[in-house]
């Protein structure tokens, strides 16, 4: 009997995986996730997580940056959110929800009690097979995260977001520039090279 096309491309992803050196590396090193190291060359180049940063880490699940942000900040605060599930990280409060309701945000702002130092979002839309459609998708949260970002971080504050390289991309570019001073584009070695992801880095927002 034959193989369900679902099986084939379950089983090749999970080949892909194990020869995956940093999918290897979280495992040896007790990361959730390959997306680990994504944050920790970000960090690394860019040096915005610091030991007294109160950040927020949007669609933080299964935890893999909120895990490394965990692991640098000591005296902040860390507030995860995702509609999935995640298992508890110390020092990090985790809460369940849809980033963009009110009711959400109400409790970003209750939690901090003031503006934030760092916005992080991992978040990317679900792949529907269709690559211009998934980046569009994943583009269009990137916006509102964007959008969110400028509400709640202070004057110097710092975003960091998923987004495609796609036919949507320089409108992303041209919202970032409209409400951040620095714009920058990344993509860390930890992102698989066919991967058409890449990350925003936005620092000190503009005055609105």
């Amino acid at each position: 009997m034959k193989k369900s096309k679902r099986t084939k491309k379950s089983n090749t992803w999970k080949i892909k995986q194990h020869r995956d050196q940093f999918f290897k590396k979280s495992k040896v090193l007790g990361y959730r996730s390959r997306a680990s190291f994504k944050l920790i060359e970000i960090n690394k180049k860019f040096k915005f997580i610091q030991q007294n940063t109160k950040l927020l880490d949007l669609g933080s699940s299964p935890g893999g940056w909120s895990q490394v942000a965990s692991e640098i900040i000591t005296k902040g605060k860390i507030l995860s959110i995702d509609l999935k599930d995640m298992k508890p990280i110390k020092n990090v409060k985790f809460t369940v929800g849809d980033i963009f309701e009110n009711k959400i945000k109400d409790h970003i702002s209750e939690f901090f009690v003031g503006k934030l130092d760092v916005v992080l979002s991992d978040m990317a839309a679900d792949t529907t097979g269709n690559k211009s459609l998934d980046s569009i998708r994943t583009n269009h949260i990137c916006t509102k995260v964007l959008n969110l970002s400028s509400q709640i971080l202070k004057p110097k504050g710092v975003l960091v977001s998923k987004l495609f390289m796609g036919e949507d991309f320089i409108e992303v570019k041209n919202l970032a520039k409209s409400l951040y001073k620095e714009v920058n584009f990344f993509k860390p070695q930890a992102s698989r090279n066919e991967s058409k992801e890449t990350y925003l880095h936005c620092k000190i927002l503009k005055t609105l």
